[in-house]
């Protein structure tokens, strides 16, 4: 009895997880799609917009690694940080103090080198099943 009721919780929780993961790739094609058109009737693509578009296929990546291996990567979300503050600083920078200029490119150095230790890490420390 203890083990059905663990494989239909089991069952529960990954067709929940499945659907917020569909859920989340399409909400994320609509919003590329929302952004391409935006770009389409101004005429004009800006730097923002290339950098929120990536910003966007980052995500439909991580939905993707997410169903091919079952695993998130950690430096997928460390990616998306990256250029999100990338973009924040291209779009604020005129009105941005010298302090909080510093503050996000030192933000996105430390992303930068979070990203170098568990890459360093996972190579020469992987996963069992890695191998």
């Amino acid at each position: 009895m203890k083990n059905a009721i663990q494989d239909f919780n089991q069952k529960l929780l990954s067709l929940v997880e499945h659907i917020g993961l569909l859920v989340i790739a399409i909400a994320t094609v609509i919003a590329m799609t929302s952004e391409v058109t935006a770009m389409a009737l101004a005429r004009q693509v800006t730097l923002a917009d290339l950098l929120l578009l990536f910003l966007y296929l980052e995500v439909l990546a991580m939905v993707g690694a997410y169903y091919r291996s079952g695993k998130l990567p950690v430096r997928f979300p460390l990616y998306i940080g990256m250029v999100a503050l990338a973009r924040y600083l291209v779009l604020d920078i005129k009105g941005m103090d010298d302090w909080r200029m510093l503050a996000v490119t030192g933000s996105i150095l430390l992303l930068t080198l979070a990203v170098l230790v568990v890459r360093i890490g996972h190579v020469r420390y992987p996963y069992p099943s890695d191998d």
